[in-house]
């Protein structure tokens, strides 16, 4: 019989929100116009390659202006108004694995947070926001200045396609 042994290991993740004076339907549209409207499979791309040189060439045909490309979305306001909430919320599941790569090379668990998600939450007459935690804050959890770089670049990514979709009204 074989034993498993638990190891934990605690950090501290911060979030980030962005305040838009778009509205919850401009931001959405203006993120989706980035990073593409139609999910991308990683696995179906990984089928469908034979070498990481024609993998990275698949990757970028799906990537957008910022870098990114969408992997999923999870429409919490369609279900939560059955709970009495009113209100839209989409999470969003995006990334690059090309950009990833970069981090998983020094520590393949930086995975655990890679791809990134964000919550676009409309927040009625004041517009919207958009929420996420930054990566380096969760993947870098003990020293390694090679995973630290690497998620601090993703950081700065992320940071920039932020700013690029809240801003303007």
């Amino acid at each position: 019989m074989s034993t498993s042994e638990l190891h934990e290991t605690r950090f501290d993740g911060v979030r980030v929100r962005y305040d838009s004076a778009k509205s919850y339907d401009e931001l959405v549209a203006a993120l989706l116009a980035d990073i593409g409207e139609k999910a991308v499979s990683l696995d179906d791309l990984a089928a469908t390659t034979d070498s990481w040189e024609s993998y990275q060439h698949q990757v970028q045909t799906h990537v957008g202006p910022s870098g990114f490309m969408l992997f999923g979305l999870v429409d919490h306001g369609a279900w939560i108004t059955k709970a009495g909430i009113g209100r839209k919320v989409l999470r969003v599941i995006l990334g690059n694995p090309l950009i990833a790569i970069t981090m998983l090379r020094h520590d393949v668990t930086a995975g655990l947070f890679a791809p990134v998600e964000l919550l676009l939450v409309d927040q009625g007459e004041a517009g919207s926001s958009l929420t996420y935690v930054r990566p380096s804050s969760l993947m870098v959890v003990e020293p390694n200045p090679q995973l630290l770089s690497a998620a601090k670049e993703l950081d700065a990514k992320l940071a920039a396609l932020a700013t690029k979709v809240a801003s303007g009204s």
